[in-house]
Protein backbone atom coordinates (compact mmCIF):
# COMPACT_ATOMS: atom_id res chain seq x y z
CA UNK A 1 0.00 0.00 0.00
CA UNK A 2 0.91 3.41 -0.98
CA UNK A 3 1.73 6.03 1.81
CA UNK A 4 3.67 9.13 2.14
CA UNK A 5 7.19 8.54 2.71
CA UNK A 6 7.85 8.63 6.76
CA UNK A 7 9.93 11.50 7.59
CA UNK A 8 13.19 10.83 8.71
CA UNK A 9 14.92 11.80 11.78
CA UNK A 10 17.00 14.14 9.79
CA UNK A 11 14.17 15.58 7.73
CA UNK A 12 11.68 16.08 11.02
CA UNK A 13 14.95 18.23 12.24
CA UNK A 14 15.36 19.76 8.88
CA UNK A 15 14.09 23.10 9.92
CA UNK A 16 15.42 23.32 13.64
CA UNK A 17 18.89 24.61 12.97
CA UNK A 18 20.80 25.41 16.46
CA UNK A 19 17.54 26.89 18.15
CA UNK A 20 17.47 25.54 22.13
CA UNK A 21 13.52 24.53 23.04
CA UNK A 22 13.66 26.64 26.12
CA UNK A 23 13.78 29.77 23.47
CA UNK A 24 10.06 30.71 24.29
CA UNK A 25 10.33 32.37 20.90
CA UNK A 26 11.81 28.97 19.48
CA UNK A 27 8.56 27.37 17.01
CA UNK A 28 10.10 24.04 18.07
CA UNK A 29 7.43 23.40 20.60
CA UNK A 30 6.32 19.75 20.28
CA UNK A 31 9.46 18.54 18.34
CA UNK A 32 11.28 20.40 20.71
CA UNK A 33 12.58 17.53 22.44
CA UNK A 34 13.33 15.72 19.19
CA UNK A 35 15.47 18.43 17.75
CA UNK A 36 17.59 18.98 21.21
CA UNK A 37 18.43 14.56 21.42
CA UNK A 38 17.31 13.51 17.89
CA UNK A 39 15.83 10.33 19.81
CA UNK A 40 11.59 9.59 21.54
CA UNK A 41 10.90 10.68 24.44
CA UNK A 42 10.41 8.57 26.86
CA UNK A 43 8.67 9.14 30.53
CA UNK A 44 11.59 10.17 32.36
CA UNK A 45 12.82 12.51 29.11
CA UNK A 46 9.43 14.23 28.96
CA UNK A 47 9.20 14.74 32.42
CA UNK A 48 12.59 16.25 32.35
CA UNK A 49 11.64 18.68 29.41
CA UNK A 50 8.14 19.30 30.72
CA UNK A 51 7.77 18.31 34.44
CA UNK A 52 5.18 16.06 35.56
CA UNK A 53 1.02 16.17 34.57
CA UNK A 54 0.01 19.70 35.49
CA UNK A 55 -3.48 18.65 37.25
CA UNK A 56 -2.27 20.32 40.46
CA UNK A 57 -1.89 23.25 39.07
CA UNK A 58 -6.04 23.28 38.60
CA UNK A 59 -7.02 22.31 42.38
CA UNK A 60 -10.21 22.17 43.78
CA UNK A 61 -13.67 21.82 42.09
CA UNK A 62 -13.30 25.17 40.16
CA UNK A 63 -9.97 23.52 38.64
CA UNK A 64 -11.67 22.13 35.61
CA UNK A 65 -13.73 25.36 34.69
CA UNK A 66 -10.40 27.50 35.22
CA UNK A 67 -8.29 24.63 32.85
CA UNK A 68 -11.24 25.09 30.24
CA UNK A 69 -10.44 29.14 30.14
CA UNK A 70 -7.02 28.92 30.12
CA UNK A 71 -7.04 26.87 26.73
CA UNK A 72 -10.21 29.14 25.41
CA UNK A 73 -7.77 32.25 25.83
CA UNK A 74 -4.78 29.83 24.34
CA UNK A 75 -6.67 30.73 21.09
CA UNK A 76 -6.01 26.88 20.33
CA UNK A 77 -7.59 25.75 16.99
CA UNK A 78 -8.51 21.83 16.04
CA UNK A 79 -5.53 20.79 14.22
CA UNK A 80 -7.63 17.76 13.07
CA UNK A 81 -9.45 19.51 9.66
CA UNK A 82 -11.95 21.46 10.79
CA UNK A 83 -9.93 24.25 13.06
CA UNK A 84 -12.73 24.34 15.81
CA UNK A 85 -11.64 26.54 19.36
CA UNK A 86 -10.90 23.69 21.27
CA UNK A 87 -11.94 26.05 24.47
CA UNK A 88 -15.63 26.00 22.79
CA UNK A 89 -15.53 22.36 22.83
CA UNK A 90 -14.14 21.47 25.63
CA UNK A 91 -17.12 23.84 27.36
CA UNK A 92 -19.70 22.12 24.95
CA UNK A 93 -18.95 18.65 26.35
CA UNK A 94 -18.25 19.15 29.96
CA UNK A 95 -21.98 20.87 30.02
CA UNK A 96 -23.26 17.60 29.38
CA UNK A 97 -25.04 15.46 31.90
CA UNK A 98 -23.38 12.42 31.66
CA UNK A 99 -19.73 11.33 32.61
CA UNK A 100 -17.75 12.45 29.48
CA UNK A 101 -15.27 10.34 27.40
CA UNK A 102 -11.97 11.87 25.37
CA UNK A 103 -11.33 9.87 22.58
CA UNK A 104 -7.41 11.46 21.24
CA UNK A 105 -8.02 10.07 17.51
CA UNK A 106 -4.49 9.43 16.11
CA UNK A 107 -5.79 7.52 12.81
CA UNK A 108 -4.43 9.43 10.15
CA UNK A 109 -6.43 8.26 7.46
CA UNK A 110 -5.28 11.35 5.08
CA UNK A 111 -2.77 9.59 2.66
CA UNK A 112 -0.67 13.34 2.41
CA UNK A 113 -0.25 13.30 6.16
CA UNK A 114 2.64 12.38 8.00
CA UNK A 115 2.44 14.49 10.90
CA UNK A 116 0.59 12.88 13.50
CA UNK A 117 2.55 9.19 13.42
CA UNK A 118 5.89 11.57 13.57
CA UNK A 119 3.87 13.20 16.98
CA UNK A 120 2.78 10.21 17.91
CA UNK A 121 6.37 8.59 17.47
CA UNK A 122 9.16 10.85 19.17
CA UNK A 123 6.44 12.94 21.96
CA UNK A 124 4.02 10.05 22.72
CA UNK A 125 4.19 11.35 26.41
CA UNK A 126 2.88 14.75 25.66
CA UNK A 127 -0.34 13.44 23.25
CA UNK A 128 -1.00 11.08 26.39
CA UNK A 129 -0.70 14.44 28.88
CA UNK A 130 -3.15 15.98 26.57
CA UNK A 131 -6.11 13.29 26.30
CA UNK A 132 -5.87 13.32 30.28
CA UNK A 133 -5.99 17.29 30.97
CA UNK A 134 -8.72 17.18 28.23
CA UNK A 135 -10.50 14.12 30.79
CA UNK A 136 -9.80 16.26 33.85
CA UNK A 137 -11.45 19.61 31.53
CA UNK A 138 -14.68 18.00 30.89
CA UNK A 139 -15.02 15.56 33.83
CA UNK A 140 -14.67 12.16 32.14
CA UNK A 141 -13.46 9.22 33.16
CA UNK A 142 -11.74 6.85 30.47
CA UNK A 143 -9.69 8.26 27.58
CA UNK A 144 -8.65 6.34 24.49
CA UNK A 145 -6.26 6.55 21.53
CA UNK A 146 -7.14 5.60 18.57
CA UNK A 147 -5.25 4.10 15.68
CA UNK A 148 -5.55 2.61 12.69
CA UNK A 149 -5.21 -1.76 12.89
CA UNK A 150 -2.20 -2.92 12.60
CA UNK A 151 -0.35 0.61 13.44
CA UNK A 152 3.16 -0.51 14.64
CA UNK A 153 2.33 2.63 17.04
CA UNK A 154 -0.51 1.22 18.73
CA UNK A 155 2.21 -1.15 21.10
CA UNK A 156 4.32 1.83 21.04
CA UNK A 157 1.45 3.78 23.03
CA UNK A 158 0.37 0.76 25.05
CA UNK A 159 3.76 0.66 26.13
CA UNK A 160 4.30 4.49 26.97
CA UNK A 161 0.82 3.62 28.69
CA UNK A 162 1.97 1.30 30.99
CA UNK A 163 4.85 3.15 31.64
CA UNK A 164 3.08 6.10 33.41
CA UNK A 165 1.14 6.02 36.90
CA UNK A 166 -0.79 7.37 39.01
CA UNK A 167 -2.70 9.32 36.04
CA UNK A 168 -6.44 10.62 37.57
CA UNK A 169 -8.13 8.59 34.15
CA UNK A 170 -7.17 5.58 32.72
CA UNK A 171 -6.52 5.39 29.19
CA UNK A 172 -6.26 2.55 26.28
CA UNK A 173 -5.49 2.04 23.11
CA UNK A 174 -8.57 1.26 20.40
CA UNK A 175 -7.44 0.03 16.84
CA UNK A 176 -9.55 1.16 14.05
CA UNK A 177 -10.02 -0.39 10.41
CA UNK A 178 -7.87 1.29 7.78
CA UNK A 179 -10.16 3.07 6.16
CA UNK A 180 -10.49 7.27 4.79
CA UNK A 181 -13.67 8.09 6.59
CA UNK A 182 -13.07 5.99 9.50
CA UNK A 183 -10.86 8.45 11.22
CA UNK A 184 -14.09 11.08 11.13
CA UNK A 185 -14.99 11.73 15.08
CA UNK A 186 -18.79 10.24 14.59
CA UNK A 187 -17.04 7.59 12.66
CA UNK A 188 -14.49 6.39 15.63
CA UNK A 189 -17.44 6.80 18.31
CA UNK A 190 -19.92 4.34 15.77
CA UNK A 191 -16.94 1.49 15.58
CA UNK A 192 -16.00 1.92 18.98
CA UNK A 193 -20.75 1.65 20.04
CA UNK A 194 -21.14 -1.29 17.08
CA UNK A 195 -17.98 -2.11 15.09
CA UNK A 196 -18.92 -0.30 12.30
CA UNK A 197 -16.50 2.43 11.31
CA UNK A 198 -18.34 4.56 9.54
CA UNK A 199 -19.61 8.37 10.25
CA UNK A 200 -23.62 8.66 11.00
CA UNK A 201 -25.40 11.22 10.38
CA UNK A 202 -25.83 14.32 12.60
CA UNK A 203 -27.83 15.94 15.14
CA UNK A 204 -26.99 13.78 17.79
CA UNK A 205 -22.80 14.92 17.50
CA UNK A 206 -20.55 13.16 19.75
CA UNK A 207 -20.33 15.91 22.15
CA UNK A 208 -24.11 15.49 22.46
CA UNK A 209 -24.32 11.50 22.83
CA UNK A 210 -21.32 9.75 21.75
CA UNK A 211 -20.09 6.78 23.00
CA UNK A 212 -22.55 4.77 25.32
CA UNK A 213 -24.55 7.27 24.57
CA UNK A 214 -22.41 10.22 26.78
CA UNK A 215 -20.78 13.14 25.46
CA UNK A 216 -17.60 12.50 24.09
CA UNK A 217 -14.67 14.35 23.20
CA UNK A 218 -12.85 13.77 19.76
CA UNK A 219 -10.13 15.97 19.70
CA UNK A 220 -6.70 15.34 17.15
CA UNK A 221 -3.47 13.98 18.88
CA UNK A 222 -1.66 17.60 18.14
CA UNK A 223 -4.58 19.37 19.17
CA UNK A 224 -3.75 17.82 22.77
CA UNK A 225 -0.31 17.62 22.53
CA UNK A 226 -1.06 21.55 22.28
CA UNK A 227 -3.26 21.54 24.64
CA UNK A 228 -0.68 19.70 27.63
CA UNK A 229 1.32 22.60 26.64
CA UNK A 230 -0.95 25.51 27.23
CA UNK A 231 -1.70 23.89 30.51
CA UNK A 232 2.24 24.04 31.59
CA UNK A 233 3.07 27.75 29.86
CA UNK A 234 -0.44 29.32 29.74
CA UNK A 235 -1.88 31.38 27.16
CA UNK A 236 0.16 34.29 26.62
CA UNK A 237 2.96 31.61 26.11
CA UNK A 238 0.93 30.13 23.33
CA UNK A 239 -0.06 33.46 21.67
CA UNK A 240 3.70 34.39 21.17
CA UNK A 241 3.80 32.86 18.11
CA UNK A 242 1.27 32.89 15.59
CA UNK A 243 -1.30 35.58 14.52
CA UNK A 244 -4.59 36.76 16.33
CA UNK A 245 -7.31 33.90 14.65
CA UNK A 246 -4.94 31.44 14.61
CA UNK A 247 -2.35 31.41 17.45
CA UNK A 248 0.54 29.02 18.19
CA UNK A 249 2.79 26.33 16.10
CA UNK A 250 1.56 23.52 13.31
CA UNK A 251 3.14 20.31 12.11
CA UNK A 252 2.97 20.50 8.80
CA UNK A 253 3.39 17.58 6.55
CA UNK A 254 5.05 18.56 3.10
CA UNK A 255 5.79 16.14 -0.25
CA UNK A 256 6.21 16.33 -3.69
CA UNK A 257 8.58 18.29 -5.78
CA UNK A 258 10.92 19.71 -3.08
CA UNK A 259 14.14 18.03 -1.93
CA UNK A 260 13.55 17.59 1.64
CA UNK A 261 9.81 16.07 2.29
CA UNK A 262 9.01 15.74 5.81
CA UNK A 263 7.37 16.99 8.46
CA UNK A 264 8.16 20.47 9.90
CA UNK A 265 6.72 22.48 13.02
CA UNK A 266 6.24 26.13 11.84
CA UNK A 267 4.06 29.27 13.67
CA UNK A 268 0.77 29.40 12.52
CA UNK A 269 1.12 32.74 10.01
CA UNK A 270 4.32 31.04 7.76
CA UNK A 271 3.63 31.74 4.29
CA UNK A 272 3.44 28.02 1.99
CA UNK A 273 6.99 29.52 0.36
CA UNK A 274 8.68 29.71 3.73
CA UNK A 275 7.64 26.34 4.39
CA UNK A 276 8.98 25.13 1.41
CA UNK A 277 12.14 26.25 1.46
CA UNK A 278 12.50 25.17 4.49
CA UNK A 279 11.74 21.40 2.59
CA UNK A 280 14.72 22.15 1.01
CA UNK A 281 13.19 24.86 -1.70
CA UNK A 282 11.77 23.29 -5.25
CA UNK A 283 13.89 19.88 -6.48
CA UNK A 284 12.33 21.58 -9.74
CA UNK A 285 10.19 23.94 -11.76
CA UNK A 286 6.68 24.15 -9.99
CA UNK A 287 2.54 24.50 -10.46
CA UNK A 288 0.87 24.01 -8.00
CA UNK A 289 0.55 23.00 -4.35
CA UNK A 290 -2.58 21.19 -2.75
CA UNK A 291 -3.09 22.33 0.44
CA UNK A 292 -5.14 20.47 3.09
CA UNK A 293 -4.67 17.69 1.90
CA UNK A 294 -6.81 15.17 -0.44
CA UNK A 295 -10.01 17.18 0.74
CA UNK A 296 -8.42 20.73 0.35
CA UNK A 297 -7.61 22.62 -2.46
CA UNK A 298 -5.22 23.40 -5.57
CA UNK A 299 -3.14 26.76 -5.14
CA UNK A 300 -1.21 28.13 -8.10
CA UNK A 301 2.49 28.49 -7.68
CA UNK A 302 4.32 30.90 -7.39
CA UNK A 303 1.70 33.00 -6.51
CA UNK A 304 0.17 30.86 -4.11
CA UNK A 305 3.42 30.86 -2.26
CA UNK A 306 2.42 34.10 -0.53
CA UNK A 307 -0.23 33.14 1.35
CA UNK A 308 0.00 32.59 4.63
CA UNK A 309 -1.09 29.20 7.12
CA UNK A 310 -3.99 30.71 8.58
CA UNK A 311 -7.66 30.04 9.00
CA UNK A 312 -8.44 33.70 7.55
CA UNK A 313 -5.42 34.28 4.78
CA UNK A 314 -6.72 30.51 3.20
CA UNK A 315 -10.35 31.04 3.30
CA UNK A 316 -9.84 34.40 1.38
CA UNK A 317 -7.91 32.47 -1.26
CA UNK A 318 -10.60 30.07 -1.45
CA UNK A 319 -8.85 27.01 0.29
CA UNK A 320 -8.86 25.91 3.96
CA UNK A 321 -5.80 24.83 6.48
CA UNK A 322 -7.86 21.76 7.15
CA UNK A 323 -4.99 18.89 7.64
CA UNK A 324 -2.11 21.14 7.55
CA UNK A 325 -0.38 19.32 4.57
CA UNK A 326 1.05 20.36 1.73
CA UNK A 327 1.94 18.30 -1.56
CA UNK A 328 3.98 20.33 -4.41
CA UNK A 329 2.90 19.30 -7.80
CA UNK A 330 5.70 20.03 -10.72
CA UNK A 331 5.04 21.98 -13.92
CA UNK A 332 5.92 18.72 -15.48
CA UNK A 333 2.77 17.51 -13.91
CA UNK A 334 -0.81 17.27 -14.84
CA UNK A 335 -3.10 18.68 -12.14
CA UNK A 336 -6.00 17.06 -13.74
CA UNK A 337 -4.94 13.52 -14.31
CA UNK A 338 -3.64 13.62 -10.36
CA UNK A 339 -7.01 15.39 -9.30
CA UNK A 340 -9.27 12.23 -11.14
CA UNK A 341 -6.49 9.98 -9.66
CA UNK A 342 -7.57 11.20 -5.90
CA UNK A 343 -11.41 11.40 -6.95
CA UNK A 344 -11.20 7.73 -7.88
CA UNK A 345 -9.45 6.46 -4.77
CA UNK A 346 -11.98 8.45 -2.63
CA UNK A 347 -15.12 7.81 -4.35
CA UNK A 348 -13.62 3.88 -3.14
CA UNK A 349 -13.48 5.06 0.31
CA UNK A 350 -17.10 5.88 0.49
CA UNK A 351 -19.20 4.57 3.35
CA UNK A 352 -21.66 4.08 1.22
CA UNK A 353 -24.47 5.23 3.14
CA UNK A 354 -25.87 8.52 1.34
CA UNK A 355 -26.49 9.64 -2.00
CA UNK A 356 -23.99 12.45 -2.29
CA UNK A 357 -20.89 10.33 -1.64
CA UNK A 358 -22.71 6.70 -2.99
CA UNK A 359 -23.36 7.89 -6.17
CA UNK A 360 -21.89 11.14 -6.66
CA UNK A 361 -18.28 10.82 -5.97
CA UNK A 362 -17.77 8.10 -8.72
CA UNK A 363 -19.93 10.25 -11.12
CA UNK A 364 -17.81 12.83 -10.44
CA UNK A 365 -14.28 10.77 -10.40
CA UNK A 366 -15.80 9.34 -13.97
CA UNK A 367 -16.83 12.97 -15.64
CA UNK A 368 -12.71 14.08 -14.78
CA UNK A 369 -11.39 11.06 -15.93
CA UNK A 370 -13.39 11.20 -19.58
CA UNK A 371 -11.52 14.85 -19.32
CA UNK A 372 -8.37 13.48 -18.74
CA UNK A 373 -8.51 10.42 -20.96
CA UNK A 374 -9.80 12.37 -24.02
CA UNK A 375 -13.21 10.14 -23.74
CA UNK A 376 -15.43 13.05 -23.39
CA UNK A 377 -14.13 14.04 -27.70
CA UNK A 378 -16.65 16.65 -28.90
CA UNK A 379 -18.57 16.55 -26.08
CA UNK A 380 -15.96 17.79 -23.43
CA UNK A 381 -18.04 21.13 -23.36
CA UNK A 382 -21.16 19.05 -21.93
CA UNK A 383 -19.33 16.87 -19.76
CA UNK A 384 -17.57 19.78 -18.17
CA UNK A 385 -21.07 21.43 -17.75
CA UNK A 386 -22.29 18.24 -16.39
CA UNK A 387 -19.57 18.15 -14.08
CA UNK A 388 -20.25 21.31 -12.59
CA UNK A 389 -23.91 20.56 -12.08
CA UNK A 390 -23.16 17.74 -9.96
CA UNK A 391 -20.51 19.31 -8.19
CA UNK A 392 -23.29 21.87 -6.95
CA UNK A 393 -25.90 19.13 -6.38
CA UNK A 394 -23.15 17.10 -4.01
CA UNK A 395 -21.83 19.49 -1.87
CA UNK A 396 -23.36 20.15 1.72
CA UNK A 397 -25.71 17.00 1.12
CA UNK A 398 -23.54 14.23 2.74
CA UNK A 399 -23.86 12.81 5.88
CA UNK A 400 -20.44 13.43 7.01
CA UNK A 401 -18.17 15.73 5.37
CA UNK A 402 -16.38 13.45 3.02
CA UNK A 403 -18.22 14.33 -0.37
CA UNK A 404 -17.71 18.02 -0.07
CA UNK A 405 -13.48 17.24 0.54
CA UNK A 406 -13.79 15.36 -2.91
CA UNK A 407 -15.85 18.80 -4.59
CA UNK A 408 -13.74 21.05 -2.98
CA UNK A 409 -10.88 19.44 -4.77
CA UNK A 410 -12.34 18.89 -7.58
CA UNK A 411 -13.71 22.51 -7.79
CA UNK A 412 -9.82 23.85 -7.48
CA UNK A 413 -9.08 21.60 -9.89
CA UNK A 414 -11.22 23.07 -12.41
CA UNK A 415 -10.40 26.70 -11.35
CA UNK A 416 -6.57 26.37 -11.08
CA UNK A 417 -5.98 24.13 -13.75
CA UNK A 418 -8.10 25.11 -16.49
CA UNK A 419 -4.97 25.54 -19.04
CA UNK A 420 -4.87 21.93 -18.87
CA UNK A 421 -9.00 21.38 -19.00
CA UNK A 422 -8.44 23.27 -22.84
CA UNK A 423 -5.13 21.04 -23.40
CA UNK A 424 -7.35 17.79 -22.54
CA UNK A 425 -10.72 18.97 -25.01
CA UNK A 426 -8.35 19.73 -27.88
CA UNK A 427 -6.78 16.01 -27.96
CA UNK A 428 -3.37 18.13 -26.91
CA UNK A 429 -0.32 15.28 -25.24
CA UNK A 430 -0.80 15.62 -21.28
CA UNK A 431 2.50 16.03 -19.48
CA UNK A 432 1.50 13.46 -16.87
CA UNK A 433 1.91 10.76 -19.60
CA UNK A 434 5.67 11.79 -19.70
CA UNK A 435 6.17 12.23 -15.82
CA UNK A 436 3.93 9.32 -14.18
CA UNK A 437 1.84 9.75 -11.25
CA UNK A 438 2.99 12.72 -8.47
CA UNK A 439 0.75 11.95 -5.12
CA UNK A 440 0.75 8.66 -2.92
CA UNK A 441 -2.32 6.86 -3.74
CA UNK A 442 -3.42 4.03 -1.58
CA UNK A 443 -3.62 0.69 -3.42
CA UNK A 444 -2.82 2.55 -6.60
CA UNK A 445 0.89 2.90 -8.56
CA UNK A 446 3.51 4.57 -6.99
CA UNK A 447 4.32 8.20 -7.57
CA UNK A 448 7.01 8.79 -9.97
CA UNK A 449 10.62 9.95 -9.55
CA UNK A 450 10.97 13.51 -9.44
Amino acid sequence: MVRVPRATPHQVMAAAGQARPADPDSPYRLLAGWVDTGRPADLAAHQRRHGPLPVPAYPGRAGPHRLIGVVDRSGLRGRGGAGFPTGRKLTAVAAGRRRPIVLANGCEGEPASRKDHVLLSVAPHLVLDGAILAAYAVGAEEAVVCLHAQDPLADTLRAAIAARSGDPVPLRVAEVPDRYVASEASALVNFLNTGDPRPTAKPPRPFERGVRGRPTLVDNVETLAHLAMVARYGPEWFRRLGGPDSPGTTLVTVTGAVRLPGVYEVPLGTSIGQVLELAGGAAEELQAVLVGGYGGSWLPLPSGGGIRLTHADLQAAGASLGVAALVVLPARGCGLAETARVLRYLAGESAAQCGPCMFGLPAIAADLTAVVEGAAGRRGGAVLDRLGGRLEVIRGRGACAHPDGAVRLASSALRVFGTDVRRHLSGRPCPWAAGGPRLPVPGDAAPGAR
